[in-house]
């Protein structure tokens, strides 16, 4: 026997003593038995799960880790060959030899590769049977001490597989931020930077979030970012963020529309989902998804995969569509799971579906599951059936009682407030002691959505409940009375408009108390320096729907989108503009504002979503503001025909209401733009104008009977078109005159002072261009002290119509 070197012998030596000072590094020098290849060999061989588990029983004495991991990776990737219908997750879990695998990974963790390391941990994961399975603890942290050396692509593996344990919120992921930050600048992978993105969204600073913004704009732009999943991803990170950022969301929906094929029902069901919640428009996306899934209802006859396409397509198909998608689902509906038939039934909220059979059908479904659904899944089927109509005494009564029992034991301030809310659009809305004690309870927890909430809840329960009146009201004026305490107290602690804005991001100005929105208002004020191109959109959007006329921030919009107009994405105008069409205010710097804004649009004209066009158009008419380019963009045949494509996709009352301003729009063209020559598309409707009164007086104030002027109460001669040409009424005696009366409600003002909301301002406008004397009566005025009697009512009217003054 031939003798060993005395060099190999130190060599040995050196590197046992290597290894125990540093094991990590042992893998480096890749010393295994030599049978090592031949064994992987032999294992990519295998077929079927038997084959590998017979294998591991032969060799479980001399598997290496880097063995352990392959074979984990097998098991795994048969997995993954399977449909879902054929898969056996745990008929291999369960396998004894899977616990010797599973046992000699626990034994070799530490000597497994930082990349075996982490895909072992994501495959024992999917195979996990217990919550806590001790392999996953120990390689979780083995993978922790050895962060800091992941390069981006292990790290974000290793971030799902963190996610997969919903550890959104741990320290753990908190390193895994921070090293994201420190190393963005040199990142490159945008596969991977998309994942990460996604898995640490929840903890991360407003300030980190619009970094990782404008890194994922940037890497889009300079490299290959074609790839499907990660334009999904990266929009469920603007998702996650809440965040509608329009120039990345477009790169995104470019990325789906060039790679249509890559696309199935999932993939759509899941962009659709993210769409919706972000409320960015595609009708090109919206009408590739209609004409792909639309080819898919006769594939899907299994219930579970057709209720996903009833939920997905249902909202955007069209009438044949919709009809052959509930007759087909009327004969799966018993089979229906409860979580089915719950995602139907808010598909039919969406759809505006009140069709009787299948709501009976789907609610019977409902009331046999309901004892299982959570608070909040509780709260969406009493939004959809209040919406739907939905009335069964026995239904309501079960669902009320649920709502009441989760009431008595929650303590979380939002899920307290959804349960009141649910509680309040069920007939017999009042709560007794219990629950507004609950209420009271949670208050100082309480965020400005949330106590928005309840003021919107405690106020519905005032109207509806007169049963109750002397015994629960006074309990819940003084309940609105802390509401507004403690929303006054969270709006004097802000100190940023950052921070003021995580609040109030997701309330409807409209609903808020009276006083509480005056304070909110004054604080936006406070920190109207704060305001720029950012959040100047979202604060614009919280006006619109306050209906409270501030000059001070309105000005401080105008000039924002004035100053910073190229930092101001295009689509987003619309929502600027808003609150000065819905509030009938004119900023100091009026014409330069209007001007910068559509001129900022007009390369985009031919590729806006029509629906934003038309209610840009009309919302500048309500100012009456008429770019020439941008109307002639509406009124032709080409757009109109893209318009109508997409109003049969829309819901019948938003089709509906986007037709009325459409036509609103031509009346207000027609009217005070004849030059324009756009010709009366909706002829009977742009000629009339619904008023509550109206008469014709001769010249001697004294009323004409209507006989031959009976077309001057409602239709118009035909329009002349020669520029600057007065437009007049059927002809009247000398001297006689049209009187239109009208009563207008609070909503016909802001809310805060007596100043008329544009539409209203705008049909007094086209009155009078019509001929008619308008007098216009507010509910301030003809409920007031002075106007308490029938008599001086009369004589007030004498006053406005006819000019007499009593003496």
């Amino acid at each position: 026997m031939k003798k060993t070197p005395v060099f190999l012998d130190s060599l040995v030596t050196d590197m046992l003593r290597l290894r125990a000072i540093c094991p990590f590094s042992w893998r480096v020098f890749q010393f295994r038995p030599i049978s090592c290849e031949p064994l992987i060999i032999q294992m990519n061989k295998c077929t079927d799960e038997e084959q590998i588990f017979d294998f591991i029983e032969r060799n479980k004495a001399i598997l290496s880790e880097k063995q352990v991991g392959c074979a984990f990776d097998m098991l795994w990737k048969l997995q993954k060959q399977k449909t879902s219908l054929l898969k056996n997750v745990e008929d291999v879990r369960d396998h004894p030899q899977f616990l010797t695998l599973h046992n000699l990974a626990t034994n070799k963790f530490k000597l497994m590769n930082d990349d075996t390391l982490v895909n072992v941990l994501h495959i024992t994961q999917q195979f996990a049977g217990e919550s806590h399975d001790p392999l996953v603890e120990a390689l979780v942290t083995e993978a922790w001490r050895r962060l800091e050396r992941f390069d981006i692509k292990l790290l974000s593996e290793f971030s799902s597989c963190l996610a997969d344990q919903h550890l959104y919120f741990s320290p753990l992921m908190g390193k895994i931020a921070d090293i994201v930050h420190r190393n963005l600048e040199t990142t490159q992978d945008l596969s991977s930077l998309s994942v990460l993105m996604v898995n640490i969204s929840s903890l991360i600073s407003r300030h980190f979030q619009q970094q990782l913004v404008n890194k994922t704009e940037l890497l889009f732009d300079t490299t290959d970012s074609s790839e499907v999943n990660v334009a999904t991803r990266i929009t469920r990170f603007l998702r996650n963020i809440k965040y509608c950022y329009q120039p990345l969301l477009e790169k995104c929906n470019n990325v789906f529309l060039s790679n249509v094929d890559q696309l199935d029902l999932d993939s759509i069901s899941k962009i659709l989902r993210l769409y919706k919640f972000l409320q960015f428009n595609s009708f090109e996306f919206i009408m590739m998804a209609k004409k792909k899934l639309t080819e898919m209802i006769p594939l899907c006859n299994h219930p579970a995969s057709f209720v996903k396409l009833f939920v997905t397509l249902g909202p955007i198909a069209g009438p044949e569509e919709k009809k052959q998608l509930k007759s087909t689902l009327l004969l799966m509906s018993e089979d229906l799971t409860g979580e089915q038939a719950l995602a139907v039934l808010r598909a039919m909220e969406d759809m505006e579906s009140r069709n009787s059979h299948l709501i009976k059908r789907v609610t019977s479904v409902l009331h046999k599951h309901l004892d299982s659904y959570k608070p909040l899944e509780l709260l969406k089927i009493t939004q959809a059936l209040t919406f739907l109509h939905f009335q069964r005494k026995e239904f309501s009564a079960k669902l009320r009682e649920l709502l009441l029992s989760y009431l008595k034991i929650s303590f979380i301030p939002t899920e307290v407030s959804f349960l009141v809310y649910a509680i309040s659009l069920l007939p017999s809305p009042h709560l007794d002691e219990v629950g507004i004690s609950r209420i009271e309870a949670v208050l100082p927890q309480c965020d400005l959505n949330n106590l928005s909430s309840f003021a919107t809840s405690v106020l519905r329960w005032i109207q509806c409940d007169h049963m109750y009146l002397d015994s629960i009201t006074g309990k819940q004026l003084k309940l609105l009375q802390k509401l507004d305490h403690y929303g006054r107290q969270r709006l004097q602690h802000s100190n940023s408009l950052d921070l003021l804005w995580e609040e109030l991001k997701y309330v409807r100005g409209n609903t808020f108390p009276e006083s509480l929105l005056e304070e909110t208002i004054a604080t936006l004020q406070h920190f109207v320096d704060e305001i720029n191109y950012i959040n100047v959109v979202e604060i614009a959007s919280f006006i619109s729907n306050t209906d409270y006329l501030s000059t001070l921030l309105l000005d401080r919009i105008a000039s924002v989108a004035v100053q910073q107009i190229e930092k101001i994405h295009p689509f987003t105008i619309l929502a600027i503009i808003l609150p000065f069409s819905t509030l009938n205010y004119d900023p100091p710097q009026r014409d330069e504002f209007f001007g910068t804004c559509v001129q900022h649009l007009n390369s985009y004209l031919g590729i806006l979503d029509p629906l934003m066009l038309v209610y840009l158009g009309f919302s500048l008419a309500t100012l009456q503001y008429f770019p020439e380019d941008l109307l002639k963009s509406i009124f032709n045949i080409e757009f109109l025909s893209r318009l109508d494509s997409q109003l049969e996709i829309l819901s019948s009352s938003l089709s509906a209401r986007v037709q009325f301003h459409l036509m609103e729009l031509n009346r207000s063209i027609c009217l005070e733009c004849p030059e324009f020559q756009i010709p009366w598309f909706h002829d009977r409707f742009c000629q009339q104008y619904n008023k509550d009164f109206e008469c014709i007086l001769d010249k001697r104030k004294k009323p004409l009977p209507y006989g031959s002027h009976n077309t001057a109460l409602g239709q118009l001669p035909e329009m002349p078109w020669e520029p600057n040409t007065e437009i007049v009424g059927s002809r009247l005696p000398p001297g006689a005159e049209r009187i239109a009366l009208e009563f207008l409600d609070s909503k016909s003002f802001c809310r805060n002072i007596p100043h008329m909301k544009g539409k209203f301002a705008m049909k007094k406008r086209h009155l009078e261009i019509l001929g008619y004397r308008v007098i216009q009566i507010s509910q301030f005025e003809w409920n007031s002290m002075a106007l308490s009697t029938k008599d001086a009512r009369m004589d007030y009217l004498r006053e406005r119509i006819f000019g007499e003054v009593k003496s």
